[in-house]
């Protein structure tokens, strides 16, 4: 029987340590003991909770708030799908947001023109350069 750690299980399920922690403190994921006596999720519950996630209604895992602090409240003006993936579109103001999503995400979330979305944009690589009048003057 394999057992899996909190950090193990939460790594499998693309979720935080906390998030694992409250599924089980509130009785969603049954927890057992490992060998040393560590809290682990037997790999058995772990899968048919796993596959649950995959069916569960968006809002039920959805946070109550965001962390994004970059969030462009907007409308979607154009959707184009293809197989495997959609370019969605939402104009947020004076800003056109673009964004590549797969294709049954955006079937669950029943997204198409003229719904209001909120684009989180979340980055951990910013590039920055200077503006083309200024390159003359930056230095080498």
């Amino acid at each position: 029987m394999s057992v899996f750690l909190i950090d193990e299980a939460a790594r499998l399920l693309g979720v935080s340590n906390d998030t694992v922690r409250h599924w089980t403190d509130t009785g969603q994921l049954a927890t057992t003991a490992t060998k040393s006596g560590q809290c682990g999720v037997d790999g058995a519950e772990l899968a048919r909770f796993a596959a649950s996630l995959k069916t569960a209604p968006s809002h039920a895992l959805a946070p109550a708030l965001v962390s994004a602090r970059n969030q462009f409240p907007g409308l979607i003006t154009r959707v184009i799908r293809d197989q495997v993936m959609t370019q969605v579109e939402i104009q947020a103001g004076p800003h056109r947001v673009v964004s590549l999503i797969p294709t049954e995400v955006v079937d669950q979330l029943k997204l198409k023109p003229g719904i209001q979305a909120v684009a989180s944009v979340i980055s951990a690589n910013v590039i920055v350069h200077p503006k083309p009048h200024d390159r003359a003057t930056t230095p080498r």
